[in-house]
Protein backbone atom coordinates (compact mmCIF):
# COMPACT_ATOMS: atom_id res chain seq x y z
CA UNK A 1 0.00 0.00 0.00
CA UNK A 2 1.60 3.16 -0.64
CA UNK A 3 1.90 5.87 1.86
CA UNK A 4 -0.34 8.46 1.78
CA UNK A 5 0.81 12.19 0.90
CA UNK A 6 -0.46 15.01 1.74
CA UNK A 7 -1.13 17.95 4.17
CA UNK A 8 -2.33 16.90 7.64
CA UNK A 9 -3.62 18.88 10.73
CA UNK A 10 -2.79 17.19 14.49
CA UNK A 11 -2.98 18.15 18.14
CA UNK A 12 -0.07 17.71 19.94
CA UNK A 13 0.06 18.59 23.48
CA UNK A 14 3.89 19.49 25.29
CA UNK A 15 4.93 21.57 28.17
CA UNK A 16 7.38 24.51 27.16
CA UNK A 17 9.07 26.90 29.45
CA UNK A 18 9.49 30.01 27.08
CA UNK A 19 12.11 32.69 28.23
CA UNK A 20 11.04 36.06 27.36
CA UNK A 21 13.95 38.56 26.41
CA UNK A 22 13.14 40.28 30.23
CA UNK A 23 14.36 37.41 31.93
CA UNK A 24 17.25 36.86 29.58
CA UNK A 25 18.41 40.11 30.05
CA UNK A 26 17.90 39.56 33.96
CA UNK A 27 19.55 36.85 34.11
CA UNK A 28 22.57 37.64 32.58
CA UNK A 29 22.99 40.93 34.34
CA UNK A 30 22.85 38.97 37.67
CA UNK A 31 25.57 37.20 36.33
CA UNK A 32 27.83 39.93 35.22
CA UNK A 33 30.31 41.18 37.92
CA UNK A 34 30.43 44.83 39.04
CA UNK A 35 32.52 46.56 36.28
CA UNK A 36 30.80 44.08 33.32
CA UNK A 37 27.89 45.21 34.82
CA UNK A 38 29.09 48.70 34.16
CA UNK A 39 29.79 48.35 30.97
CA UNK A 40 26.62 46.96 29.83
CA UNK A 41 24.62 49.90 31.43
CA UNK A 42 27.15 52.42 29.81
CA UNK A 43 26.26 50.13 26.10
CA UNK A 44 22.22 50.59 27.40
CA UNK A 45 22.23 54.08 27.49
CA UNK A 46 23.79 54.33 23.86
CA UNK A 47 21.12 52.09 22.35
CA UNK A 48 18.09 53.19 24.25
CA UNK A 49 17.40 57.18 24.22
CA UNK A 50 15.05 57.29 27.12
CA UNK A 51 17.57 56.06 29.30
CA UNK A 52 19.91 58.85 30.90
CA UNK A 53 22.30 59.04 33.78
CA UNK A 54 21.07 61.15 36.30
CA UNK A 55 23.05 63.60 37.77
CA UNK A 56 22.54 63.45 41.89
CA UNK A 57 20.94 66.75 43.33
CA UNK A 58 21.30 68.66 46.91
CA UNK A 59 19.53 66.55 49.45
CA UNK A 60 19.55 63.24 47.18
CA UNK A 61 21.64 61.39 49.72
CA UNK A 62 19.33 61.57 52.49
CA UNK A 63 16.54 60.33 50.74
CA UNK A 64 18.63 56.86 49.90
CA UNK A 65 16.91 54.93 52.54
CA UNK A 66 13.64 55.94 51.33
CA UNK A 67 14.20 55.08 47.80
CA UNK A 68 15.48 51.85 48.07
CA UNK A 69 12.92 51.47 49.92
CA UNK A 70 9.86 52.59 47.58
CA UNK A 71 11.83 50.48 45.27
CA UNK A 72 11.36 46.97 47.74
CA UNK A 73 7.92 47.79 46.89
CA UNK A 74 5.72 45.46 44.47
CA UNK A 75 5.18 47.43 41.55
CA UNK A 76 2.44 47.23 39.45
CA UNK A 77 3.04 46.82 35.52
CA UNK A 78 1.53 49.82 33.29
CA UNK A 79 -1.23 48.45 30.81
CA UNK A 80 0.68 50.26 28.07
CA UNK A 81 -2.28 49.51 25.77
CA UNK A 82 -3.93 52.46 27.76
CA UNK A 83 -4.33 56.10 26.39
CA UNK A 84 -1.64 58.15 26.05
CA UNK A 85 -2.36 60.27 29.55
CA UNK A 86 -1.84 57.08 31.61
CA UNK A 87 1.43 56.10 29.79
CA UNK A 88 2.64 59.66 30.44
CA UNK A 89 1.67 59.11 34.46
CA UNK A 90 3.84 56.07 34.17
CA UNK A 91 6.43 58.01 32.76
CA UNK A 92 6.31 60.47 35.59
CA UNK A 93 5.63 57.89 38.46
CA UNK A 94 9.38 56.33 36.45
CA UNK A 95 11.01 59.48 36.82
CA UNK A 96 9.99 60.05 40.43
CA UNK A 97 11.16 56.44 41.46
CA UNK A 98 14.54 56.57 38.80
CA UNK A 99 16.37 54.20 40.11
CA UNK A 100 19.76 55.67 42.07
CA UNK A 101 22.17 52.61 41.98
CA UNK A 102 25.48 54.81 44.00
CA UNK A 103 25.78 54.51 47.44
CA UNK A 104 24.88 57.29 49.83
CA UNK A 105 27.46 59.76 51.14
CA UNK A 106 29.10 58.64 54.04
CA UNK A 107 27.69 55.04 53.70
CA UNK A 108 31.49 53.70 53.61
CA UNK A 109 33.15 54.40 57.07
CA UNK A 110 36.24 56.11 56.65
CA UNK A 111 35.45 56.84 53.32
CA UNK A 112 36.23 60.51 52.30
CA UNK A 113 33.56 62.35 50.91
CA UNK A 114 35.69 64.85 48.65
CA UNK A 115 37.88 62.37 47.17
CA UNK A 116 38.31 63.07 43.49
CA UNK A 117 36.26 59.83 41.80
CA UNK A 118 38.54 60.53 38.15
CA UNK A 119 41.49 59.78 39.95
CA UNK A 120 40.49 56.80 42.03
CA UNK A 121 39.22 55.09 39.12
CA UNK A 122 42.58 56.20 37.08
CA UNK A 123 44.88 54.73 39.66
CA UNK A 124 42.36 51.74 39.73
CA UNK A 125 42.73 50.94 36.80
CA UNK A 126 44.66 48.23 34.80
CA UNK A 127 47.38 49.48 32.25
CA UNK A 128 48.17 46.68 29.73
CA UNK A 129 52.17 45.53 29.65
CA UNK A 130 54.21 45.02 26.83
CA UNK A 131 54.02 42.16 24.79
CA UNK A 132 56.79 39.77 24.29
CA UNK A 133 56.57 40.46 20.57
CA UNK A 134 56.74 43.90 20.70
CA UNK A 135 59.46 43.79 22.98
CA UNK A 136 61.43 41.84 20.68
CA UNK A 137 60.39 43.97 17.65
CA UNK A 138 61.56 47.11 19.21
CA UNK A 139 64.52 45.44 19.25
CA UNK A 140 65.04 44.28 15.53
CA UNK A 141 64.14 47.71 14.59
CA UNK A 142 68.21 48.26 15.81
CA UNK A 143 69.48 45.73 13.64
CA UNK A 144 71.12 45.63 10.37
CA UNK A 145 69.24 43.10 8.55
CA UNK A 146 68.60 42.41 4.80
CA UNK A 147 65.11 42.99 4.07
CA UNK A 148 64.62 38.71 3.77
CA UNK A 149 65.84 38.32 6.88
CA UNK A 150 64.37 41.17 8.83
CA UNK A 151 61.07 39.66 7.52
CA UNK A 152 62.42 35.85 8.46
CA UNK A 153 63.27 37.16 12.41
CA UNK A 154 59.19 38.27 12.13
CA UNK A 155 58.22 34.97 11.09
CA UNK A 156 60.10 33.84 14.05
CA UNK A 157 59.08 36.39 16.38
CA UNK A 158 54.87 35.53 15.57
CA UNK A 159 55.91 32.08 16.02
CA UNK A 160 56.25 32.07 19.40
CA UNK A 161 53.88 31.52 22.61
CA UNK A 162 53.02 33.15 25.54
CA UNK A 163 56.06 31.45 27.17
CA UNK A 164 58.19 32.62 24.85
CA UNK A 165 59.15 28.78 22.90
CA UNK A 166 59.24 28.46 19.36
CA UNK A 167 56.27 26.42 18.11
CA UNK A 168 57.88 25.76 14.87
CA UNK A 169 60.45 24.25 13.36
CA UNK A 170 62.99 25.78 10.56
CA UNK A 171 61.67 24.21 7.45
CA UNK A 172 57.97 25.33 8.37
CA UNK A 173 59.68 29.27 8.74
CA UNK A 174 61.65 28.70 5.27
CA UNK A 175 58.32 27.12 3.90
CA UNK A 176 56.09 30.21 5.26
CA UNK A 177 57.84 32.96 3.94
CA UNK A 178 57.90 30.98 0.67
CA UNK A 179 60.92 32.15 -2.24
CA UNK A 180 64.25 30.68 -2.34
CA UNK A 181 64.45 30.98 1.52
CA UNK A 182 66.79 28.41 2.77
CA UNK A 183 66.53 26.03 5.82
CA UNK A 184 69.93 27.57 7.15
CA UNK A 185 68.28 30.93 6.56
CA UNK A 186 65.47 30.47 8.69
CA UNK A 187 68.08 28.70 11.29
CA UNK A 188 69.83 32.01 11.31
CA UNK A 189 67.26 34.17 12.04
CA UNK A 190 65.86 31.84 15.20
CA UNK A 191 69.92 32.71 16.61
CA UNK A 192 69.20 36.56 16.04
CA UNK A 193 66.41 36.06 18.19
CA UNK A 194 67.68 33.94 20.21
CA UNK A 195 70.39 36.28 20.99
CA UNK A 196 67.54 39.05 22.08
CA UNK A 197 66.43 39.96 25.34
CA UNK A 198 64.98 38.25 27.02
CA UNK A 199 67.29 35.47 27.59
CA UNK A 200 66.33 31.93 26.58
CA UNK A 201 63.93 33.39 24.13
CA UNK A 202 63.19 31.36 21.15
CA UNK A 203 64.17 27.73 22.35
CA UNK A 204 62.40 24.94 21.28
CA UNK A 205 62.72 22.69 24.28
CA UNK A 206 63.32 23.14 28.04
CA UNK A 207 66.50 22.23 27.58
CA UNK A 208 67.91 24.82 24.75
CA UNK A 209 65.88 27.35 26.94
CA UNK A 210 67.62 26.75 30.00
CA UNK A 211 71.44 26.61 28.08
CA UNK A 212 70.99 29.58 26.24
CA UNK A 213 70.82 31.74 29.36
CA UNK A 214 73.43 29.71 31.13
CA UNK A 215 75.58 30.94 27.76
CA UNK A 216 75.09 34.47 29.19
CA UNK A 217 75.89 34.02 33.06
CA UNK A 218 79.70 34.56 33.85
CA UNK A 219 81.72 31.89 35.54
CA UNK A 220 82.62 28.53 35.04
CA UNK A 221 79.38 26.15 34.68
CA UNK A 222 80.49 23.08 33.10
CA UNK A 223 79.09 20.73 35.42
CA UNK A 224 75.69 22.52 34.85
CA UNK A 225 75.53 22.37 31.42
CA UNK A 226 76.36 18.90 31.80
CA UNK A 227 73.73 17.95 34.02
CA UNK A 228 71.46 19.92 31.67
CA UNK A 229 72.83 18.54 28.75
CA UNK A 230 72.77 14.69 30.13
CA UNK A 231 70.59 14.70 33.17
CA UNK A 232 67.39 16.68 32.98
CA UNK A 233 64.95 14.28 33.21
CA UNK A 234 66.69 12.89 36.52
CA UNK A 235 66.80 16.41 38.18
CA UNK A 236 63.33 17.20 37.43
CA UNK A 237 62.45 13.66 39.14
CA UNK A 238 64.73 14.47 42.45
CA UNK A 239 66.61 11.49 41.34
CA UNK A 240 70.38 13.25 42.56
CA UNK A 241 72.14 10.68 43.73
CA UNK A 242 71.55 8.88 40.41
CA UNK A 243 73.22 11.48 38.80
CA UNK A 244 75.79 12.10 41.42
CA UNK A 245 76.78 8.29 40.94
CA UNK A 246 76.53 8.88 36.44
CA UNK A 247 78.55 12.03 36.71
CA UNK A 248 80.89 10.64 39.04
CA UNK A 249 80.75 14.15 41.43
CA UNK A 250 79.59 14.13 44.78
CA UNK A 251 76.29 15.31 46.13
CA UNK A 252 77.02 18.59 47.59
CA UNK A 253 78.74 19.37 44.16
CA UNK A 254 75.88 18.29 42.08
CA UNK A 255 73.20 20.32 44.87
CA UNK A 256 75.98 23.33 44.45
CA UNK A 257 75.84 23.45 40.41
CA UNK A 258 72.26 22.84 40.58
CA UNK A 259 71.97 26.63 42.93
CA UNK A 260 72.33 28.76 39.45
CA UNK A 261 68.58 26.76 37.86
CA UNK A 262 67.58 29.26 40.34
CA UNK A 263 68.84 31.72 38.20
CA UNK A 264 67.02 30.65 35.19
CA UNK A 265 64.14 31.03 33.85
CA UNK A 266 61.88 28.10 32.31
CA UNK A 267 59.37 30.51 30.99
CA UNK A 268 61.27 33.87 29.74
CA UNK A 269 58.33 35.12 27.93
CA UNK A 270 55.47 34.78 30.62
CA UNK A 271 56.81 38.07 31.94
CA UNK A 272 55.59 39.98 29.23
CA UNK A 273 51.88 40.82 27.62
CA UNK A 274 50.45 40.78 31.57
CA UNK A 275 48.08 43.69 32.95
CA UNK A 276 49.64 45.47 35.63
CA UNK A 277 47.96 47.30 38.64
CA UNK A 278 45.60 44.63 38.33
CA UNK A 279 42.52 45.24 41.26
CA UNK A 280 40.10 42.72 42.10
CA UNK A 281 37.43 44.77 42.34
CA UNK A 282 34.80 43.51 45.31
CA UNK A 283 31.56 43.56 44.68
CA UNK A 284 30.45 43.05 48.17
CA UNK A 285 31.69 44.82 51.04
CA UNK A 286 31.20 43.14 54.50
CA UNK A 287 32.05 45.06 57.65
CA UNK A 288 31.96 44.81 61.35
CA UNK A 289 29.68 46.96 63.34
CA UNK A 290 29.33 46.08 67.24
CA UNK A 291 29.74 42.46 67.02
CA UNK A 292 27.48 42.32 63.70
CA UNK A 293 28.44 41.71 59.72
CA UNK A 294 26.83 44.22 57.62
CA UNK A 295 27.11 43.96 54.16
CA UNK A 296 27.02 47.01 51.33
CA UNK A 297 26.05 46.04 47.63
CA UNK A 298 28.84 47.40 45.95
CA UNK A 299 27.76 50.58 43.27
CA UNK A 300 30.00 52.99 43.04
CA UNK A 301 31.22 52.77 39.42
CA UNK A 302 27.62 52.60 38.36
CA UNK A 303 25.75 55.92 37.32
CA UNK A 304 22.42 56.78 38.42
CA UNK A 305 19.41 56.46 36.16
CA UNK A 306 16.46 57.69 35.11
CA UNK A 307 14.30 57.83 32.59
CA UNK A 308 14.80 61.27 29.77
CA UNK A 309 12.56 63.70 30.45
CA UNK A 310 12.74 65.30 26.92
CA UNK A 311 10.61 62.09 25.77
CA UNK A 312 7.34 63.86 27.57
CA UNK A 313 6.90 65.87 24.60
CA UNK A 314 7.48 63.29 22.32
CA UNK A 315 4.69 61.14 24.31
CA UNK A 316 1.90 63.90 24.28
CA UNK A 317 2.60 63.98 20.24
CA UNK A 318 1.55 60.35 20.27
CA UNK A 319 -1.60 60.79 19.86
CA UNK A 320 -1.54 62.03 16.47
CA UNK A 321 0.89 59.03 15.08
CA UNK A 322 0.26 55.47 16.48
CA UNK A 323 3.84 54.34 15.09
CA UNK A 324 5.41 56.94 17.09
CA UNK A 325 3.25 55.77 20.31
CA UNK A 326 4.48 52.28 19.91
CA UNK A 327 8.47 53.37 19.47
CA UNK A 328 8.03 54.89 22.73
CA UNK A 329 5.64 52.20 24.66
CA UNK A 330 8.48 49.67 23.79
CA UNK A 331 11.28 52.19 24.58
CA UNK A 332 9.69 52.34 28.30
CA UNK A 333 9.07 48.65 28.77
CA UNK A 334 12.78 48.30 27.53
CA UNK A 335 13.92 51.04 29.94
CA UNK A 336 12.06 49.67 33.00
CA UNK A 337 12.89 46.26 32.49
CA UNK A 338 16.33 46.83 32.39
CA UNK A 339 16.52 49.23 35.59
CA UNK A 340 14.23 46.66 37.33
CA UNK A 341 16.68 43.93 36.50
CA UNK A 342 19.58 45.59 38.15
CA UNK A 343 17.88 46.56 41.06
CA UNK A 344 17.10 42.74 41.09
CA UNK A 345 20.71 42.03 40.97
CA UNK A 346 21.15 44.15 43.88
CA UNK A 347 18.90 42.75 45.70
CA UNK A 348 19.50 38.55 45.08
CA UNK A 349 23.20 39.32 45.91
CA UNK A 350 22.79 41.49 48.94
CA UNK A 351 19.99 38.52 50.35
CA UNK A 352 23.00 35.42 49.14
CA UNK A 353 25.76 37.25 50.73
CA UNK A 354 23.45 37.79 54.20
CA UNK A 355 22.92 33.99 54.21
CA UNK A 356 26.78 33.34 53.60
CA UNK A 357 27.68 35.69 55.75
CA UNK A 358 25.63 34.26 58.84
CA UNK A 359 26.59 30.89 58.08
CA UNK A 360 30.15 30.94 57.14
CA UNK A 361 30.92 33.34 60.48
CA UNK A 362 33.46 31.45 62.09
CA UNK A 363 35.67 30.99 59.24
CA UNK A 364 35.25 34.87 58.90
CA UNK A 365 36.65 35.08 62.40
CA UNK A 366 39.09 32.31 62.77
CA UNK A 367 40.02 31.21 59.25
CA UNK A 368 39.99 28.65 56.86
CA UNK A 369 39.83 25.45 59.46
CA UNK A 370 36.67 27.28 60.43
CA UNK A 371 34.64 26.84 56.71
CA UNK A 372 31.52 24.72 56.88
CA UNK A 373 30.29 22.83 54.28
CA UNK A 374 27.66 24.12 51.90
CA UNK A 375 25.86 23.73 48.92
CA UNK A 376 24.15 25.87 46.02
CA UNK A 377 21.21 24.19 46.54
CA UNK A 378 21.17 25.05 50.56
CA UNK A 379 21.16 28.48 50.16
CA UNK A 380 18.41 28.26 47.01
CA UNK A 381 16.40 26.42 49.16
CA UNK A 382 16.65 28.68 52.46
CA UNK A 383 15.75 31.72 50.23
CA UNK A 384 13.56 29.92 47.69
CA UNK A 385 15.14 30.61 44.53
CA UNK A 386 16.42 28.41 41.90
CA UNK A 387 20.08 26.93 42.03
CA UNK A 388 20.89 28.30 38.76
CA UNK A 389 20.17 32.13 40.11
CA UNK A 390 22.41 31.74 43.51
CA UNK A 391 25.30 29.83 40.67
CA UNK A 392 24.91 32.95 38.49
CA UNK A 393 24.46 35.44 41.31
CA UNK A 394 28.05 34.04 42.79
CA UNK A 395 29.85 33.80 39.30
CA UNK A 396 33.55 35.98 39.18
CA UNK A 397 32.15 37.69 42.37
CA UNK A 398 34.42 38.75 44.94
CA UNK A 399 33.84 39.80 49.11
CA UNK A 400 35.63 42.06 50.57
CA UNK A 401 35.92 40.92 54.00
CA UNK A 402 38.25 42.66 57.64
CA UNK A 403 39.81 38.88 57.02
CA UNK A 404 40.44 39.50 53.32
CA UNK A 405 39.22 39.70 49.79
CA UNK A 406 37.33 36.29 48.60
CA UNK A 407 35.89 34.99 45.51
CA UNK A 408 31.97 33.77 46.50
CA UNK A 409 32.46 30.60 45.27
CA UNK A 410 35.11 30.32 48.10
CA UNK A 411 32.29 29.69 50.82
CA UNK A 412 30.82 26.55 48.85
CA UNK A 413 32.18 23.35 49.29
CA UNK A 414 31.62 19.99 49.66
CA UNK A 415 32.95 18.45 52.90
CA UNK A 416 33.57 15.25 55.19
CA UNK A 417 32.33 13.89 58.36
CA UNK A 418 35.02 14.01 61.28
CA UNK A 419 35.24 11.10 63.89
CA UNK A 420 33.25 13.64 66.38
CA UNK A 421 30.41 14.02 63.77
CA UNK A 422 31.12 17.48 62.93
CA UNK A 423 30.86 18.31 59.21
CA UNK A 424 34.26 19.10 57.72
CA UNK A 425 34.60 21.15 54.66
CA UNK A 426 37.20 20.42 51.78
CA UNK A 427 39.01 23.55 51.76
CA UNK A 428 40.07 22.73 55.92
CA UNK A 429 41.25 19.09 54.92
CA UNK A 430 43.13 20.86 52.27
CA UNK A 431 44.22 23.25 54.54
CA UNK A 432 45.53 20.27 56.95
CA UNK A 433 47.18 18.75 54.07
CA UNK A 434 48.95 21.90 53.19
CA UNK A 435 50.11 22.14 57.23
CA UNK A 436 51.30 18.53 57.54
CA UNK A 437 53.77 18.95 54.32
CA UNK A 438 54.78 21.88 55.75
CA UNK A 439 56.21 20.58 59.21
CA UNK A 440 57.40 17.48 57.47
CA UNK A 441 61.08 16.21 57.66
CA UNK A 442 61.71 17.23 53.97
CA UNK A 443 64.92 14.84 53.97
CA UNK A 444 62.36 12.08 54.26
CA UNK A 445 59.06 13.57 53.61
CA UNK A 446 55.74 11.63 54.31
CA UNK A 447 53.31 9.26 51.96
CA UNK A 448 50.02 10.30 50.99
CA UNK A 449 49.41 6.98 53.11
CA UNK A 450 51.83 8.66 56.11
CA UNK A 451 49.23 11.91 55.79
CA UNK A 452 46.26 9.65 55.41
CA UNK A 453 47.58 8.15 59.09
CA UNK A 454 47.95 11.48 60.45
CA UNK A 455 45.02 13.20 59.28
CA UNK A 456 43.06 10.11 61.36
CA UNK A 457 45.16 10.26 64.30
CA UNK A 458 45.48 14.15 64.63
CA UNK A 459 42.17 15.52 63.16
CA UNK A 460 40.07 12.61 63.13
CA UNK A 461 39.51 12.52 59.81
CA UNK A 462 39.19 9.00 57.85
CA UNK A 463 40.14 9.68 54.62
CA UNK A 464 41.01 7.59 51.55
CA UNK A 465 44.22 7.55 50.33
CA UNK A 466 43.10 8.70 46.90
CA UNK A 467 41.31 11.90 48.36
CA UNK A 468 44.47 12.61 49.79
CA UNK A 469 46.34 12.54 46.80
CA UNK A 470 43.53 14.49 44.97
CA UNK A 471 44.10 17.44 47.60
CA UNK A 472 47.64 17.32 47.54
CA UNK A 473 47.60 17.69 43.38
CA UNK A 474 45.09 20.12 43.69
CA UNK A 475 47.34 22.48 46.19
CA UNK A 476 50.43 21.88 43.99
CA UNK A 477 51.90 19.94 46.45
CA UNK A 478 54.34 17.28 44.39
CA UNK A 479 55.13 13.56 45.59
CA UNK A 480 57.42 12.66 48.04
CA UNK A 481 59.87 11.65 45.39
CA UNK A 482 59.49 15.10 44.36
CA UNK A 483 59.93 16.64 47.92
CA UNK A 484 62.61 14.45 49.11
CA UNK A 485 65.53 16.72 49.97
CA UNK A 486 69.46 15.44 49.50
Amino acid sequence: MNPRIGINLSHRQELRLLQSPQMIQAMQILQQPLMELKERIDQELQENVFLEIKEPGPGEGEAEERREAMLQEERGEPDLGEPVSALFETLEELEKRSVDYRPSPGARKGGDEGEDAKHEALQNTAVSGVTLAEHLLEQLAMLDLTPTMRRLVELVIYNLDDNGRLMVSPEEIAREAGGEVSREQAEEAIRIVQAMDPPGVAARDLKECLLLQLDRLDGDHTLLRSLIQDHLEDILMNRLPKVSRQTGKSLEEVKDALEFLRHLNPKPGAEFGRDVNYTVVPDVIVEEVDGRYEIQVVRDPLPSLQISPVYKKLLKEAKKDKKVYEYLKKKIETARAFMDAIQQRQSTLHRICRFLVDKQREFLEQGVEKLKPLKMQEVADALGVHISTVSRAISGKYMQTPRGIFELRRFFSTGTTGQDGKELSQNTIKEWVREIVEAEDKKNPLSDDEIVEKLRKEKGVKLARRTVTKYRKALGIPSSRLRKAY
